[in-house]
């Protein structure tokens, strides 16, 4: 039995499967118009007003699922047919208000939008209205609640806003690619667009051509995901799907964490660069502090550019939890090492097309990371692998102050005290996701329990240190 948080997440799964089942044999444009066929008039259930709209709407997944729309820059992208269930209007009042004669909610707006009918039941004048949200902390009654469609409330850059249509819109300018909306939409309205094709297309050309071959990067997370099977199980399946040799990307955290141990002991003050939708985020927001940015690659970008200085004709396709690595590898400096990236979600989809069993499957190996390189999965472990950096190139000394952001909310308050000079802390760990990169969008899975499972695979590691894990590199 798969197991995924939500049905949103399998419906978009299924679309996947099955595009990646017709790219396999090579049918995918002929067969393009039986994916819908996934969703049977009559007999499927549907959370939508008829079966028909979902036939459409599977149309629209089925496009994001072939890489979406050319003109649009961004990874996230909004399917408009299929945003139209949530109410709108922001703070509003219920039938809960008992029409008390305190009027608390009237004293706590500034701006005079409360008023009252006959029977002193509020009233909110949406002209006025700021969406402060004082009026409904004061209530005694929590008859004052918010509207806000939860892809807005899950936004924490305050990139969506509503089109004329009432459909989500995107700004790109602000979006960071986290893809909070697309595991938050209850609906599967706004989505991530896949790589899938281009991954099947490399994988394809590989088999019988000597001329290279396909390297799967997988992030550490992946040691809190496909709960059915081991780890080993899974690392014998992407073997199975056509990969020739599977990497840690935790082996290019151990690198990242030991060169910027060095380079905050050079600098006195530095930000992290694992995270790509924390970096655009800083670079958006606030870009007076972007020159604090690390001048290290990701740690998947960072493994990349090492198997491709060894084997330049090598193929690398990075498989992990995060929309915002979509994102990334379009970026001038990580394009040149990495071919495609897929989410876990994608892996899964890759897994069934090909009817492969991992819980089936003889376990593999995946031992090529320390502890401290595969604890980056989770909000902390960056800081923990720097601090064990500094201490492992004698630089022990140097008074270390992390400051962990869990979250983007996290992110932003460290950044503002950071651009004040108030931040006390000299190394900002940023991370958009919350609970860290166990917490991405194109998680099976998502909980505070993926944190136990990362530790334990750490714990794991054959290697103890940083600088045993990177001697094979150096």
């Amino acid at each position: 039995m798969r197991k995924f948080d939500t049905k949103v997440q399998y419906l978009k799964y299924s679309v996947l499967r099955e595009v990646a089942r017709f790219a396999w044999d090579g049918t995918l444009l002929e067969k393009i118009l039986d994916i819908p066929g996934i969703i049977v008039p009559g007999k499927t259930p549907t959370m939508r007003c008829c079966v028909y709209k979902e036939r459409a709407i599977v149309g629209e997944r089925v496009k994001l699922a072939m890489g979406g729309a050319k003109d649009n820059p961004n990874v996230i992208e909004v399917i408009d047919i299929a945003c139209d269930e949530c109410p709108m209007g922001g703070y509003a009042v219920t039938g809960a208000c008992r029409g008390c004669i305190a009027h608390h909610c009237e004293g706590a707006c500034r701006r005079d939008a409360i008023s009252f009918d006959g029977n002193h039941t509020a009233r909110i004048d949406k002209t006025k209205c700021v969406e402060c949200g004082q009026c409904a902390k004061v209530c005694p009654y929590s008859a004052i609640i918010n509207n806000k469609r939860p892809c807005e409330q899950s936004c924490k850059v305050k990139a969506i806003s509503m089109s004329e249509t009432k459909a989500a819109k995107i700004d790109n300018n602000k979006c960071i690619a986290c893809g909070a909306c697309v595991y938050q939409c209850p609906w599967g309205a706004i989505m991530d667009k896949s790589y899938i094709l281009d991954a099947i297309d490399i994988i394809k050309k590989s088999a019988g051509n000597s001329e290279y071959k396909v390297y799967a990067v997988v992030a550490p997370s992946v040691s809190s995901q496909f709960k059915y099977a081991k780890l080993g199980q899974v690392v014998g399946g992407i073997k199975a799907i056509g990969f020739h040799t599977v990497v840690e990307a935790a082996l290019g955290a151990d690198m990242v964490a030991y060169e910027e141990a060095a380079e905050l002991a050079e600098k006195g003050i530095l930000t992290s660069s694992c995270c790509p939708a924390f970096t655009d985020y800083v670079r958006k927001q606030f870009p007076d502090m972007a020159r604090h940015i690390s001048h290290n690659l990701s740690p998947m970008a960072t493994v990349s550019k090492y198997i491709k200085k060894t084997e330049p004709t090598a193929k690398i396709i990075f498989i992990g939890p995060c929309t915002a690595k979509k994102a990334e590898v379009l970026r001038e400096d990580a394009r040149p090492y990495v071919d495609a990236v897929i989410t876990f979600e994608e892996l899964q989809a890759l897994f069934d097309s090909k009817n492969i069993d991992i819980a089936a499957m003889n376990e593999d190996v995946l031992d090529n990371a320390s502890y401290y390189g595969r604890i980056f999965a989770r909000s902390g472990g960056l800081s923990d692998a720097v601090a064990e950096g500094l201490k492992e190139r004698g630089l022990a000394g140097f008074d270390f102050k992390p400051v962990p952001c869990d979250g983007i909310e996290a992110c932003r308050a460290a950044l503002i005290k950071l651009s004040r000079q108030s931040l006390d802390g000299n190394f900002i760990e940023g991370m958009a996701c919350a609970g860290g990169c166990i917490g991405g969008a194109g998680c099976l899975t998502h909980g505070e329990k993926n944190k136990a499972e990362v530790d334990k695979y750490g714990r794991e590691a054959l290697e103890k240190t940083i600088s045993d894990a990177i001697k094979m590199v150096t």
